[in-house]
């Protein structure tokens, strides 16, 4: 059984452009009919099931691409290659954690960066010193 990239968005919930978005970038495929429709294997729905997971989590479609990249022929992720995926994306995931809670400990008081902007600023930075640390959020970056 196939399904119409109508049929695929209903039952994933994703938006059509988004179906072929994937697909341009590799993280799905379809077949054509002769009138050029795309068609999707019902597995499909698994693969961008795996896609949304990941991007809930925070993984970039390069990230994602690259796991779904060393699958056999292109594969939907069977429960084995998640629990090796995941494994490897944990370390990533760990420091991802780690960077969301040092900014809601430091949410109220600070925003990290050094900006001078908060009229009360625990780190009181004058001059701006925090600049030798580079752009952005330092106080934020590992």
């Amino acid at each position: 059984m196939t399904l119409t990239i109508g049929q695929l968005s209903e039952r994933s919930g994703v938006a059509h452009s988004a179906l072929r978005f994937y697909e341009e970038r590799g993280l799905i495929s379809s077949l054509r009919t002769t009138g050029n429709q795309r068609r999707y294997e019902t597995s499909t729905l698994r693969r961008v099931a795996f896609v949304r997971t990941a991007q809930q989590v925070g993984l970039s479609l390069d990230e994602i691409g690259a796991a779904l990249d060393d699958l056999p022929d292109g594969r939907t992720p069977t429960k084995a290659d998640w629990h090796r995926i995941s494994k490897e994306w944990r370390p990533r995931l760990d420091e991802q954690i780690r960077r969301i809670e040092l900014l809601r400990d430091k949410l109220d008081s600070c925003i990290g960066c050094g900006c001078l902007s908060l009229k009360s600023c625990f780190l009181t930075n004058p001059h701006d010193e925090l600049a030798e640390r580079g752009p952005g959020a330092v106080l934020l970056e590992p």
